[in-house]
């Protein structure tokens, strides 16, 4: 796509520090270096966040804004699992009305019979049907089109076996984020309806930060499951599978990395609590897509742990329970805030890593108060128990 002198320059320098390079410049005026900048540092990037695309010499990564937004490879193999599970017959066309920089594209349309990326931008179709053919998706065709304008006149010959995605862009006209789904572009809400006209699923990615329950009223409570996808402890991504014929409530698939816990919210409860005289050996903190879900109750139910509080998020066990989604902590002291106690409990402890749930200071403030560094292999946990005493968790990270 560009001359090969700004090849060779990307090939030569990748491995180099991007600002460095461009304070230096390039002597070779046919070097686009505005360009190159954009590739080696869009594959440096790829190196963590899309490692098989990074070892395919030639792909072109878009600007470090759309590399730092765009799906990584281990949500784009997630969502491949989703599809690789609905019925066999749904199978044969993948159509992404949201193509962009094209990773869930990419990687969903290798389990379809036939793909169509669509993407209103000209230079990302460019983009993509360059990249497309190194990665061998020779089934793929690529539209320049806008989706909305687009979709009224798609004739679907088999919505049956059609599966509809989308990854609504989150910034309005002035580049400012936006998070509600009306606010996004295109507004799901409104093409929905055509949506179920031509295909039977629709998989839909929204901003992490919606609450998941509105989020499946304002689609009409169509989603058949909805997806809570953390990667190393930060919520990534909420998918929402809609069914064109779904009735009733959604499968919740709460997952972070290789934990996964699946549940119907009907089955919810309110958590069991720990009593005074409970042995608490063990503590555990869920992970982030399980704390975005709510549902704390479903945790006592599936495992042997009981809840510090009712609002606490934090649970214990006389034993270890080794497949918990989350965090787990041998406890080697609990104690109050009074001072002889602190002493005591905190004795040798120069280090320690601070969190507060449900607790009347902040992790910083309650680091200040007992006078300790950041870091270590202590881990404190600030939080009230069930009968409102402020209680500190001292533990070791199992």
């Amino acid at each position: 796509m560009k001359n090969e002198a700004t090849i060779r320059f990307v090939r030569e320098h990748r491995e180099n520090d991007v600002r460095a390079l461009a304070l230096r410049g390039c002597r070779d005026k046919n070097v686009d270096m505005p360009w190159a900048l954009d590739q080696i540092q869009g594959w440096q990037t790829a190196r963590r966040k899309l490692p098989s695309w990074a070892a395919i010499d030639g792909i072109v990564f878009p600007p470090h804004l759309s590399m730092e937004q765009c799906s990584s490879e281990q949500t784009a193999l997630y969502k491949c699992g989703i599809v690789k599970r609905l019925p066999d017959h749904s199978h044969e066309t993948l159509i992404d009305l949201t193509g962009g920089f094209g990773v869930d594209f990419a990687f969903m349309a290798r389990h379809f019979t036939h793909a169509l990326y669509v993407e209103r931008l000209e230079h990302l179709c460019e983009t993509a049907r360059y990249n497309f053919k190194l990665l061998g998706l020779t089934h793929a065709t690529v539209i320049n089109a806008d989706a909305e304008t687009l979709l009224p006149s798609m004739d679907i010959p088999h919505p049956d076996s059609t599966l509809f995605y989308l990854d609504p862009a989150r910034r309005d006209s002035n580049s400012a984020r936006t998070y509600a789904i009306s606010d996004c572009t295109p507004n799901v809400l409104t093409v929905l309806p055509l949506l179920f006209e031509r295909a039977d699923h629709v998989l839909i990615k929204l901003s992490p930060m919606l609450d998941w329950h509105k989020a499946v009223d304002d689609l009409g409570n169509r989603a058949s499951e909805v997806h809570i996808v953390s990667v190393g402890g930060e919520c990534k991504e909420l998918l929402m599978l809609m069914t064109k014929d779904h009735s009733g409530e959604p499968a919740i698939h709460c997952v972070n990395d290789d934990q996964s816990l699946t549940f119907l919210p009907s089955q919810d409860s309110a958590a069991t609590l720990a009593s005074e005289g409970d042995a608490t050996t063990f503590l555990y903190e869920p992970n982030a897509s399980v704390m975005k879900s709510g549902c704390f109750g479903m945790l006592t139910q599936h495992y042997p742990v009981k809840a510090v509080a009712a609002d606490s998020h934090l649970f214990v066990s006389p034993e270890c329970v080794e497949n918990f989604p989350g965090r787990g902590f041998r406890v080697t002291a609990v104690t109050t805030m009074n001072k002889k106690e602190l002493s005591r409990a905190l004795a040798g402890i120069t280090h320690a890593n601070i969190a507060t749930r449900n607790f009347p200071m902040t992790a910083q403030q309650l680091r200040a108060r007992l006078h300790l560094q950041d870091g270590g292999d202590t881990y404190i946990f600030g939080t009230t128990d069930r009968a409102g005493n402020r209680l500190l968790y001292i533990c070791q990270k199992i």
